[in-house]
């Protein structure tokens, strides 16, 4: 400590390191304290706002620089310069749409604000290298304000991972990629999104709107802090790692709970493509437009660890660059991309005071993927739909490519907000969003579907959507207690639409060896309430028999566009099938646990044993039985678990990580929180899993919001850099 507060010192304070950065710094630190409380929380105070946002970003570089770098190596396509060649076609795809040349320009035309923030964002990042040399950096040894930029908005999947990397691949290699068993469908992955529900007063046993902040994401992914600035800044939640605002969490008025939505905002557009005069053009109505051209070029690090680099001729369109080829079409993509709008809106919503102010920011229309779940301290509650909804014509199928040569495929301007399906104030006093369609978000006071472009919802219904609803319908009062208990409601909605069609199958097979085998396992199938918990041994059963139905139908499924467990549930699926599906789930079971009938908390475990980006796993070392399961089943919280590398049991890596629970009293928020094992990343420190049993009893910690609910829960006290 005394050696980093001398190197300090001497940075700010020799004359031949005296410099306008130095100086920044300098004033910085004296304007800043960083106050860690009993879990390690850093609660961070400035004088402005700048100063704030230096006092975050080094307290997250403080906890985890790794993620912070990682997330703008991803963001700025520069991951194969540390990860090697195999992260190109994920490079490449992010080159498509970030441009430093662009982005420089970008940032010179933001306003004189928002530079500031991001040169103090840089600044904190320089100067905690500077003062921590034996922090190696993998790629950016250098922040520069601009880089804000790459990385704007907050989700866990930007809208340009929607890009398939293996076709992406065949395109500019003309060779067939390896796709995943995920995209093959002989795999589920974890549903990316999260849990919203904002109550009314109405529905409420203390007269405040309330609000569950419940993200799904993969663990460790984002920070959490307390961030408070002399300029009316004062807010509390989670921020992903290297941005510089809450991206769900609340303030003393209001809360923001973002949701992955399934607006349909990105669209591909199949091309018409020849070359002429040596050139690609593309046709458009009657006539031949050049391709625009570009050469990009992707550094890598080669096996022998020198740097090399590949270069790729790009083509863009009017729609957007081209990803792919498809029936001898040549697919383009639009999405949103509007760094500065995005950065601007991620920040100023968390100094909204009320339900207008909060519109007033949206009007940015800059955030593309997520819906919003809000609440307020005057008793206000909605769900918001995502701001960017181009117009099109509701004649096409915009889940498809469609025809990029025919004009009337062109997007159409922007819907205004108004003109989109959210809910604010509902009579039925709550909503909700569980990455579900919006029809259902407000009970009765949902929007008609009838109402709307086909475009504005493809997600559909999900197994969550049922069993939120119901447990939010009605009449009946909740408190932090109850809303807790709903978010970990353990209804599996997925095996209750599923299972007594196996139960089924097996009443009606003729006699033999297999009926005789699974004659036990369909009894507590049978017996079960589709309630998951540490001690369901029919939690387990119906994982592992669901696992195995999508090994052989998750192709079908996908093919037939539909849910998995509607097509489960179907009559496509044979009888055969479901019981050959479950034989062979018990010998599985048996021969990775000794039997078939194992609790579900003895596989299903928290583990987290280093502060590596990519966890490892090991069935020899301590883990945490989780009773919750996967969102693809219905879980609300979710917990996505498989099995790794040389492992039997089951660990989990995505799902419930950061969740808080907000009253929006009078006097200011009450709030209670959990995150995924711990803070901080070290695995030396006492808060790299110190949450790790709340996080499996959902005891959840109170958040000191206010100074005097922080005093006696006080860790420590400093400036930047001491």
């Amino acid at each position: 400590m005394i050696l980093r507060a001398l190197l300090l010192s001497t940075l700010v304070i020799t004359p031949a390191l005296a410099s306008p950065e130095t100086d920044r710094w300098a004033a910085r630190r004296s304007a800043v304290t960083i106050t860690r409380d009993d879990f390690g929380i850093p609660h961070i105070k400035g004088k402005t706002d700048a100063d704030a946002v230096f006092g975050m970003m080094h307290a997250q570089a403080e906890d985890d620089f790794a993620r912070v770098e990682t997330n703008f190596i991803n963001a700025m396509g520069r991951l194969a310069e540390t990860e090697g060649e195999a992260a190109i076609w994920r490079d490449l795809r992010m080159k498509l749409f970030i441009d430093p040349a662009e982005l420089k320009a970008d940032y010179a035309r933001a306003p004189g604000w928002l530079k500031t923030l991001c040169v103090a964002w840089a600044d904190a990042l320089n100067h905690y290298l500077a003062t921590h040399p034996q922090v190696k950096p993998r790629v950016i040894t250098r922040f520069e304000p601009w880089m804000a930029l790459s990385f704007s908005e907050g989700s866990i999947g930007g809208d340009i991972e929607s890009i398939n990397l293996a076709r992406l691949e065949s395109f500019y290699t003309g060779q067939t990629a390896k796709r995943s068993a995920v995209e093959l469908g002989s795999e589920l992955e974890e549903p990316a999104g999260s849990n919203g529900f904002a109550l009314a007063p109405s529905r409420s046993t203390s007269g405040d709107a309330l609000l569950l902040i419940n993200p799904h994401t993969s663990f460790y992914f984002r920070s959490e802090a307390k961030v408070e600035s002399g300029q009316g800044l004062d807010a509390y939640g989670a921020s992903t790692w290297g941005q510089f605002f809450v991206y769900q969490g609340f303030n003393r008025n209001v809360g923001w709970m973002h949701t992955s939505s399934g607006v349909d905002n990105i669209d591909e557009f199949a091309l018409t493509v020849e070359q002429r005069g040596g050139k690609w053009h593309y046709l458009h109505g009657t006539t031949w437009k050049p391709l625009r051209e570009k050469t990009i070029r992707v550094p890598f690090k080669a096996a022998d660890g020198t740097m090399q680099s590949r270069a790729f001729t790009t083509w863009r369109s009017h729609h957007g660059p081209v990803i792919r080829a498809e029936s001898g079409k040549w697919i383009a993509v639009s999405l949103m991309h509007r760094p500065v709008a995005a950065l601007e809106q991620s920040f100023l919503r968390t100094k909204a005071t009320d339900l207008a102010s909060y519109l007033k920011v949206a009007e940015r229309r800059a955030n593309s993927s997520n819906a919003t779940l809000f609440a307020s301290s005057r008793g206000e509650i909605a769900y918001l739909h995502p701001q960017f909804v181009p117009v099109r014509d509701n004649r096409f199928d915009w889940g498809k490519p469609v025809d990029g040569s025919d004009p009337a495929t062109d997007w159409q301007g922007e819907h205004s907000l108004d003109q989109l399906p959210s809910v604010m104030n509902p009579k039925s006093g709550f909503t909700f969003n569980v990455n579900n369609w919006p029809w259902t978000a407000a009970g009765p006071d949902s929007p008609k579907q009838a109402d709307y472009p086909r475009y504005m919802d493809r997600a559909g219904e999900n197994p969550r959507g049922p069993n939120a609803l119901r447990l939010l319908s009605g009449d009946s009062k909740f408190d932090l207690n109850r809303l807790l208990a709903a978010a970990y409601d353990p209804y599996l909605q997925g095996f209750a639409d599923t299972v007594p069609a196996l139960v089924k199958a097996w009443d009606a097979a003729p006699a033999g060896a297999q009926k005789a085998r699974l004659a036990a396992p369909i009894a507590t199938l049978r017996a079960w309430d589709f309630r998951s918990g540490e001690a369901s041994i029919a939690t387990s059963l119906a994982v592992f028999w669901g696992d195995e139905m999508v090994k052989r139908h998750g192709a079908a499924a996908r093919a037939d566009s539909i849910g998995f467990t509607a097509y489960l549930a179907g009559a496509k699926v044979p009888d055969a099938d479901r019981l050959a599906a479950l034989d062979a789930a018990v010998a599985r079971l048996a021969g990775d646990f000794g039997g078939w009938d194992v609790p579900w908390g003895h596989i299903n475990r928290f583990q987290r044993l280093t502060g590596n980006v990519n966890q490892s796993y090991d069935d020899k070392l301590p883990s945490t039985p989780i009773g919750f399961a996967s969102g693809n089943w219905g879980s609300l919280a979710s917990f996505g678990s498989r099995q790794r590398e040389g492992t039997k049991r089951w660990y989990g890596d995505y799902g419930n990580s950061f969740v808080a629970v907000v009253r929006f009293g009078k006097d200011g928020p009450e709030a209670r929180a959990v995150h995924a094992g711990g803070l901080n990343s070290n695995p030396d420190s006492p808060h790299f899993r110190d949450q790790a049993e709340r996080y499996r009893s959902h005891d959840f910690r109170p958040v000191y919001f206010t100074d005097a609910q922080l005093q006696g829960h006080v860790e420590r006290t400093y400036r930047p850099g001491e």
